[in-house]
């Protein structure tokens, strides 16, 4: 232990061991116990355990131990549930942001989850949304940057109830990126942060949210994937993309909002293996359905890019980008599309995927796709040598 303390069951942890079960656990409770310890109840320093620590220290120091550094002080309660007040006063507001914003950065998990117990997260949103009914932008970069640090450490039910409860805080993110913020000098800064929020926001959504979710949302989201603001902005985006697909009439708008193209661009640019991972997961996505096929096969380098990655990035790409042209040749293949396949080496690239130590299952899937158009890539060399060398279907 380095910082003893005392929870209300009489049991002593090490503070930074408790804190680390609270957060990971989502269950606050005495681990020996495993008593419901009440919220708020705090963590009580044990003064003559840290003393004896130290003391041990002190007489082992000769054995290369060091003596363990004075704890910082809690955050103190009274002092965060001014801020949190200060919030909700027009004129206070910005200078109650600028401190909470400060003390977010500091990266320390006990402040953050202070500043969880003590509702910062409900404030803020509740805050972002007063800004989106009154038209107001300033302030907005430091909500957002509070609640992408103290979101996921709250753990709070009441946060998930007030983004499901209406439609104001989606609406709000779908205002900022399509408001004025172009006038301010940090307004990168600020759509950045908001798609981190945005992102967190989509993994509590109730399935009823996610269903109403309009054709503006999924246009200002591939319009981040334009700018390529940051690559934590980039995955954000294709995550937000990808949890949405599912659910109700989504895959066709995120189509109809011009994905399909803007990711083919993004692939085409050489993104980092795990972007190029989440583009072929949404793009397979997107295939699954006749529009988003079509707006693949109309852009000129959209096929060749799948079949020039199978084998080669991860068999996490691997697998979508094998279910992307079984789409195209179950739903799609018209003598134009099949000579395509053919031209930009996407057969061959199946015959390669046959002959690989790739899962059986997915050398099933491309066996299926061969077998489906043999008798018009009949005459391609790769086939005839697939032929001569394969296993009997």
């Amino acid at each position: 232990m380095k910082d003893p303390v005392t929870v209300v069951t009489g049991i002593t942890y090490d503070r930074e061991s408790i804190e680390h079960w609270f957060l990971a656990t989502n269950d606050l409770s005495c681990p020996v116990t495993k008593q419901a310890l009440p919220r708020g109840a705090g963590l009580t320093p044990n003064h003559t355990l840290r003393r004896l620590i130290q003391q041990w220290c002190k007489e082992n120091a000769t054995n290369g131990v060091d003596l363990i550094p004075t704890p910082r002080l809690p955050l103190d309660k009274i002092y965060l549930t001014r801020l949190v007040r200060d919030l909700g006063v027009s004129h206070l507001q910005l200078t109650a942001l600028k401190k909470l914003e400060a003390l977010v950065l500091e990266n320390d998990e006990r402040t953050r989850f202070s500043m969880a117990e003590a509702g910062v997260a409900k404030a803020v949103i509740l805050l972002v949304i007063r800004c989106f009914r009154g038209g107001e932008t300033n302030g907005l970069l430091e909500a957002f940057r509070i609640l992408h640090h103290v979101w996921n450490v709250s753990g709070d039910n009441e946060v998930q109830l007030l983004v499901n409860g209406n439609t104001d805080f989606l609406d709000s993110l779908t205002w900022v990126f399509r408001c004025g913020l172009d006038q301010m000098d940090n307004h990168l800064l600020v759509k950045n942060e908001a798609i981190l929020v945005s992102k967190m926001t989509m993994e509590v959504l109730s399935p009823c949210q996610l269903e109403r979710l309009n054709l503006e949302f999924f246009k200002n989201i591939v319009m981040v994937l334009k700018e390529k603001i940051s690559l934590k902005a980039v995955k954000s985006a294709l995550h937000i993309l990808i949890n949405a697909c599912p659910w109700g009439r989504n895959r066709i708008k995120i189509v109809e909002s011009g994905a399909v193209f803007r990711i083919i661009e993004l692939e085409l640019a050489k993104p980092e293996k795990r972007v190029t991972e989440l583009i072929f997961n949404l793009l397979a996505n997107l295939c699954g359905c006749a529009d988003g096929r079509d707006q693949l096969l109309k852009h000129g380098g959209g096929m060749a890019m799948v079949s020039k990655r199978i084998l080669r990035v991860s068999p996490a790409t691997d697998d979508p980008a094998v279910h992307i042209l079984s789409s195209i040749a179950m739903f799609s293949a018209t003598h134009n599309v099949l000579s395509e396949m053919l031209l930009v080496g996407a057969v061959s690239k199946l015959c390669m995927v046959m002959q690989s130590d790739c899962e059986a299952y997915l050398k099933k899937k491309v066996r299926g796709i061969l077998r489906l158009h043999s008798n018009v890539w009949n005459n391609s060399p790769c086939i005839a040598v697939y032929l001569i060398t394969r296993p009997r279907w």
